[in-house]
């Protein structure tokens, strides 16, 4: 026990982290759609490194849920159900309205300007940014509400559930006229922590995450009729 070795290859890890920051993008931009099959030799030469790291990367994602491994056929980008979305989104409503909430009332000046600065980003990259833009400055903002909120459980399961969200974050906000949308909520939500308003601030996260999953659980349904023809 003595001469276990607990150093930490920091270089590894980095790039291990990388990997996963790469596929969850190409998950959440669409590149990589729910049921496509995910080749090791292709992700390799796609990313530029090794099975292991691939190896490494595609076991955290499968413990997010993003992937699901199946015997003789591999690692494939996870679907999500109608009902599994439906259960997700209302979990996430009651954690970000408390995020929303404790944010206000607590969160430091300093978190609220860099929350305002997330914010601008989003609108900036939702009138001329693209997919990959936007889900980079969504994220931003969430990791923003989640820190700001001073809870590091709700961080936690707000993280994990996010991390599922995301094989709908890009099917919600392309659907016609929800980015416009998505942004005047967002903006919302930081004027009522902004204000201190914490009441004000749990409602309009609430308001924000019912109206996006709305628009992702009338997806799901269309697709389920339209499979179902």
């Amino acid at each position: 026990m003595g001469d276990m070795d607990l150093q930490i290859a920091r270089q590894s890890a980095t790039l291990r982290t990388q990997v996963e920051d790469k596929l969850r993008q190409a998950i959440s931009s669409g590149r990589f759609k729910p049921g496509q099959r995910l080749v090791e030799r292709e992700l390799c030469e796609s990313i530029g490194v090794g099975r292991t790291s691939i190896r490494e990367a595609l076991r955290q994602l499968e413990a997010e849920g993003l992937i699901t491994s199946y015997p003789h056929r591999g690692p494939v980008v996870s679907t999500i159900t109608y009902e599994e979305a439906a259960q997700l989104y209302s979990v996430r409503a009651l954690l970000e309205s408390y995020a929303g909430k404790e944010f206000a009332e607590n969160g430091t000046a300093q978190d609220i300007h860099t929350l305002n600065e997330a914010v601008a980003e989003f609108a900036e990259a939702a009138a001329n940014g693209g997919g990959s833009r936007l889900i980079k400055a969504k994220t931003a903002f969430y990791d923003c509400l989640m820190q700001g909120s001073g809870n590091v459980f709700v961080k936690q399961m707000l993280t994990s559930l996010h991390n599922r969200v995301t094989l709908l974050r890009m099917t919600s906000m392309t659907q016609p006229g929800r980015l416009n949308h998505s942004v005047e909520e967002i903006k919302e939500i930081a004027a009522a922590i902004t204000d201190r308003n914490g009441a004000k601030a749990a409602a309009a996260c609430k308001y924000h995450i019912d109206m996006a999953a709305k628009v992702a659980l009338d997806y799901l349904r269309k697709t389920s009729e339209n499979d179902g023809d």
